[in-house]
């Protein structure tokens, strides 16, 4: 089959004007995006800029916009587009450096603010093992544990286009997981984060995030169970 794949590109070098290029491409239902990405590379174009590691879903480098919907390239079929018509864009809301890749800091900056690693200054026991958990305990945040960091969530939620300072959906799921586990001691402290102005209330509930994210987090529950959390000041 013939698709017709619509790509953008921005290069800073060439004056800092976006276009699109678009290419005519032989391609199986069953080839990923990510594929047609790569072919034109190798084939057609090789300053061609976009990010990608595993390959498989794990890494999350290769999230994009693909006709319009936030997704990893490596998990999209061309079958699931149910078009020949591709279009190929980076994310919104943080700043383009070339092509499909963009700054990534801003994301990472309020990953990082809201403490997403384990806090517990106890002495461990004694016998040396970890520190042990029920699985009734563990299946409480097991569904935030899945984040692999790609941005499409954040990238997809209209107050942090809005305002970049929104510290967004995936800090609060990766706080989310440390607020819940009951081996941890800083749940407080992220809450009191996540309490302030640009934190867990500029959320609206549209919905975005959790159809974005290629993980099937359940990331609008998870925003209202800290925001339930720091209402009732409880967490269970």
């Amino acid at each position: 089959m013939q698709v017709n794949l619509k790509i953008f590109r921005y290069n800073t070098e060439k004056g800092g004007k976006f276009s699109y290029d678009t290419y005519t491409l032989e391609a199986e239902p069953t080839d990923r995006v990510l594929d047609l990405l790569e072919y034109v590379r190798n084939y057609h174009d090789g300053t061609l800029a976009f990010r990608r590691s595993c390959a498989h879903g794990v890494c999350g480098s290769d999230a994009m916009r693909i006709n319009g919907v936030n997704r990893l390239a490596c998990k999209v079929l061309v079958k699931d587009l149910n078009t020949t018509q591709i279009t190929v864009e980076p994310l919104l809301g943080l700043k383009v450096i070339k092509d499909m890749v963009v700054d990534m800091e801003p994301f990472f900056e309020h990953y990082r603010s809201v403490l997403p690693y384990f806090i517990n200054d106890e002495p461990a026991p004694e016998d040396g093992r970890e520190r042990l958990q029920s699985p009734e305990a563990r299946e409480r945040f097991d569904d935030t544990t899945k984040c692999i960091l790609c941005a499409a969530c954040t990238t997809s939620c209209p107050p942090f286009w809005s305002d970049g300072t929104y510290v967004g959906p995936a800090a609060i799921v990766n706080a989310h997981r440390f607020i819940f586990d009951d081996r941890d001691r800083a749940a407080e402290q992220r809450l009191k984060i996540l309490n302030e102005q640009m934190g867990v209330w500029r959320c609206r509930t549209s919905f975005n995030c959790t159809e974005a994210c290629p993980r099937d987090i359940k990331v609008t529950q998870a925003i209202a169970e800290v925001k339930r959390a720091i209402t009732t000041g409880r967490v269970d």
